[in-house]
């Protein structure tokens, strides 16, 4: 019995040690959004399984977007796994930036995964980066504040009804705004929005010769209607507010709607954050009746840049954070609403999520956006808030602050498209367009 204990603690000893040996720190760049966050501090349970130590480099959108590029572009070897999006990762996968993700288990059940979001993410049917999670936009709105304005929200409204109930809803007394609308400068950030937005107008970036399009009558219309709702409706300082600043506002009571990531429905909704959070309701992102809404299509994905030292524990990481088990883990610890949404077939077939108010919603809309056709004319690109050539989020970062000036008040509408549109030229002609 001596000899066989003894054989057991030394075979335990040594299983320990191989373990150790084999273990890894790996260093993650992601974005400072709620379920990121939600996700760093289920890290414990990854270490536990596999040994694997993380280390977190969490930042800012427009800088981590920043950040990630530069270091992917010039093989900086910062991180072992960053969080990149539908954008940059079929660009970077078919660089040969990226480590593909055609070996993860069977267990992981990649076939899964939505098929937006896996097409998405995919070059040539090969998946570069997993989504952690998926979203589209659609409007947020207090249901207390549309009743005492008289008015009742459709599910598929328009922009004239948006823009309607916005401004009834609107008490700068009481510090309760209209609407909340991204104007932060960045192409992630308010150029997301109003690419979006563009698209129900029926505006373009591009012609199919890539002629840039701002200086055509529908741009002059998107952005006319949006300053002067926000100018009408919107929050003091709105040219500084992005995704988290609006998210803020919104929690605190003081927008009336608020369009934004569909991935944001769980914050407003969650009691211990948001101040109305009983009183929320959803509705899909608005039209003008031309044939297509200004919802987008995204996922924040975790992708692996090529030449890292530790390929093997990034991709442990990775089918552990985007895996079905995964989000039961955070239904277990915080309910269903709160399991990271838009990226499986099955969390949209179980039971209990069903019962999520916004889920419905959340898939209706994610399912409604085609990045392959994405506004009312034909356009040479890919993708609903942006298109998808290298060139675009450097050209779109300008546009984005000519944009914001224009709501801030810093120069007129007219004087922003005709910067955009002479920037914009100038950038793709210099890229051989």
């Amino acid at each position: 019995m001596f000899v066989l204990n003894a054989f057991r603690t030394a075979t335990a000893i040594s299983l320990l040690t191989a373990a150790a040996a084999s273990a890894d720190t790996i260093t993650i760049a992601t974005v400072n959004n709620g379920d990121m966050i939600r996700m760093q501090g289920f890290t414990d349970d990854f270490t536990a399984k596999t040994g694997h130590e993380v280390e977190w480099v969490t930042l800012e959108e427009n800088v981590l977007r920043q950040r990630v590029t530069t270091d992917i572009t010039t093989k900086g070897g910062q991180f072992d796994i960053m969080t990149i999006g539908m954008y940059e990762t079929p660009i970077w996968g078919k660089q040969g930036w990226l480590v593909p993700l055609d070996d993860l288990s069977a267990e992981y059940d990649t076939d899964d995964i939505l098929p937006a979001m896996r097409g998405g993410l995919s070059v040539d049917g090969t998946l570069y980066a997993a989504p952690f999670y998926g979203e589209s936009s659609m409007i947020m709105y207090r249901k207390d504040l549309m009743e005492k304005a008289g008015l009742e929200m459709p599910d598929a409204p328009t922009w004239e009804f948006v823009a309607e109930a916005a401004r009834a809803m609107t008490d700068r007394d009481a510090g309760i705004n209209g609407i909340c609308l991204r104007g932060k400068a960045g192409w992630g950030e308010n150029m997301a929005f109003l690419t979006a937005t563009a698209n129900a107008f029926g505006a373009r970036w591009f012609d199919e010769s890539w002629g840039a399009q701002f200086d055509q009558p529908a741009w002059k219309e998107t952005l006319e209607f949006y300053v002067n709702l926000m100018n009408d409706a919107g929050p003091p300082g709105a040219a500084n507010n992005g995704f988290n600043e609006n998210l803020s506002l919104f929690q605190q009571g003081k927008c009336g709607m608020w369009i934004d990531a569909t991935v944001a429905a769980s914050f407003v909704t969650n009691p211990t954050d948001s101040t109305v959070a009983d009183q929320v309701g959803f509705a899909l992102a608005p039209d003008t009746g031309k044939g297509k809404r200004g919802n987008w299509l995204w996922a924040w994905a975790l992708g692996i840049p090529a030449g890292t030292d530790n390929e093997a524990a990034a991709k442990e990481f990775i089918e552990w954070a985007t895996s079905k088990e995964y989000l039961e883990l955070v239904a277990e610890k915080d309910g269903w609403a709160n399991v990271p949404p838009g990226t499986r077939t099955s969390l949209y077939e179980n039971a209990e999520y069903k019962k999520v108010p916004f889920a419905q919603m959340t898939l209706d809309s994610i399912l409604s956006a085609d990045p392959t056709a994405p506004t009312v004319d034909p356009v040479p690109y890919v993708g609903v808030q942006f298109a998808a050539i290298p060139e675009f989020a450097g050209i779109a970062t300008q546009v984005g602050q000519e944009f914001s000036a224009a709501l801030a008040g810093q120069q007129s509408v007219d004087e922003a498209l005709a910067n955009a549109q002479a920037l914009t030229t100038d950038e793709m002609e210099a890229a051989g367009y």
